[in-house]
């Protein structure tokens, strides 16, 4: 049974930084590995900020993103981690890292809606404060 954990969340003030670690367990496979994010506003849907083909390591982020946070992987721990820096209030809420698995890179890793991914972790709080 796949198992995802994540992990590196807390509390930090605006301009900080946080390094999120995600710890996927018997994938197999080739995979789209995404962080999602869910703010706490009202109405605001779970986005995926980031995302990484696990065969080749090709990336992909949101826009709003791009520049602030980096993803990365390392295989031989099958972890994928997401590097945010330059925080923003905004980047407050519930971070989960979610598989899908792939046969070919692309930004589809980042666009398929949530639904459609086979594998959840329970998700780490980023909380930033001014």
């Amino acid at each position: 049974q796949v198992h995802m954990v994540e992990s590196g969340g807390g509390s930090v003030q605006a301009g900080g930084s946080l390094r999120l670690s995600c710890a996927a367990s018997r994938l197999s496979g080739t995979y789209c590995l995404t962080w999602f994010r869910q703010s706490p506003a009202p109405g605001k849907e779970r986005e995926a900020v980031a995302a990484i083909f696990t065969e080749d390591s090709s990336t992909y982020y949101s826009d709003s993103m791009k520049g602030r946070f980096t993803i990365s992987q390392d295989n031989a721990k099958n972890t994928v981690f997401l590097q945010m820096t330059s925080l923003k209030l905004v980047d407050t809420g519930m971070y989960s890292c979610a598989a899908r698995a792939s046969l070919e890179a692309g930004r589809h890793c980042l666009l398929v809606p949530p639904v459609r991914f086979h594998y959840w972790g329970q998700g780490t709080q980023v909380t930033v404060s001014s």
